[in-house]
């Protein structure tokens, strides 16, 4: 595969690949005659020369895109009632979200909302709200800007509660994006630290998906591929960035999305608390914790992480050589070893051993995760 070409795939969305690709967006809109999207994105790359290069190519083709970009770090609700308050006051008809995860998490999110007006939790996923999702959506695209969460070919977005700080899932197959245009020129200058913490983000994904206990023999597969385009490149899209490192982390980031319809585990309910409870970055938190919950999942499926240290090119195929692999993987890209780094104090250990045993995604672990295994896990951590 050459990485200065445009490819297109179909898993099953349509995703239109390479560099370059994100010019597509006007010829695209005009050809499904769409002229006034709503573009979600975030307070840093609504900045960026590549954004306002985006938005001026649409103007070119009287295409007049209502910017919303008031959005937090770790979504909450009230992100997405201010977008679709945008939305519905000036006459949009379709939403373009370009950003990570954040940003396309709060986009898939006002596309649920703008037909379905109940309290936007209703829809959680976790106690069957995905029933009541029955009207159509608007015409929704994709294009992301890191190679972390994979949210631009999701079918659910995770957005967190303003006062309870408890993540919920919004989840249907019509939240799907009708086209993706992944550019990995897009990601070229991602700051080294956003870099590293975004591609861990991936590589738990792809990690945990192998992990979970749901059987889904075609998702393991999606995910050890991934784990071994993040094994080749990540270092490189820090330290080095280039076309190459890129498109694999973003290739990687993409296939962990599609992995983890499988399910996730203990890792991201150890970090998803630390988003919500501190503000922490959620690359950077399963980052951190990434190290500790795979240990603790090591007995039991030493099978497991023994095809795990072949994806990852260990002369030691076990679970030890594993962790130890993230924790010096972890200090290559300059990720902080110890939650205390991250501003955790011991003080807040309750409360996220709380949080962490009632978030959604520890039950497809494969073993059992008790709220004193949390405990335990964060204080390791420490």
């Amino acid at each position: 595969m050459t990485f200065d070409k445009i490819y297109q795939y179909n898993f099953p969305t349509t995703i239109r690949f390479g560099a370059g690709s994100s010019k597509e967006l006007p010829d695209y809109l005009v050809h499904h005659k769409l002229s006034r999207p709503l573009i979600v994105t975030d307070p840093v790359v609504a900045q960026l020369d590549f954004f306002k290069s985006i938005i001026a190519d649409l103007k070119k083709k009287d295409i007049h895109g209502e910017v919303f970009f008031d959005i937090h770090k770790n979504p909450v609700k009230s992100d997405v009632y201010k977008g679709t308050d945008v939305y519905d006051q000036t006459g949009c008809d379709a939403i373009v979200g370009i950003g990570g995860g954040a940003a396309l998490d709060v986009a898939r999110a006002i596309v649920l909302r703008v037909n379905h007006r109940e309290d936007l939790f209703v829809y959680d996923d976790l106690i069957g709200g995905d029933v009541y999702v029955t009207n159509d959506v608007p015409h929704f695209v994709t294009i992301p800007t890191t190679g972390g969460t994979g949210s631009e070919v999701g079918r659910s977005a995770i957005i967190s509660d303003d006062v309870t700080h408890q993540k919920k899932i919004l989840f249907s197959p019509k939240l799907m994006a009708k086209i993706v245009f992944a550019d990995p020129l897009l990601t070229m200058e991602l700051p080294p630290a956003i870099t590293a913490a975004t591609g861990m983000d991936a590589l738990t994904h792809n990690m945990e998906a192998y992990l979970a206990k749901m059987p889904h023999p075609m998702c393991e597969g999606i995910a050890m591929q991934g784990m071994m385009l993040i094994n080749e490149s990540l270092e490189n899209a820090v330290k080095r960035p280039d076309l190459e490192s890129r498109s694999k982390m973003l290739i990687g980031s993409m296939m962990g999305a599609v992995a983890f319809q499988k399910g996730l585990g203990v890792v991201h309910s150890l970090a998803h608390p630390l988003s919500t409870l501190l503000d922490t970055h959620h690359g950077l938190a399963n980052a951190v914790t990434i190290p500790y919950g795979m240990e603790f999942n090591i007995a039991g499926f030493e099978h497991k992480f023994r095809q795990i240290a072949r994806c990852l090119a260990l002369r030691e195929e076990t679970g030890p050589a594993v962790v130890k692999y993230l924790f010096e993987f972890n200090s290559r890209i300059q990720i902080p070893l110890k939650l205390a780094a991250i501003g955790v104090k011991p003080e807040h250990i309750e409360q996220l051993a709380d949080l962490a045993f009632a978030d959604f995604a520890h039950p497809n672990n494969p073993k059992p995760v008790s709220r004193e295994d949390f405990k335990a896990l964060y204080l390791r951590a420490l």
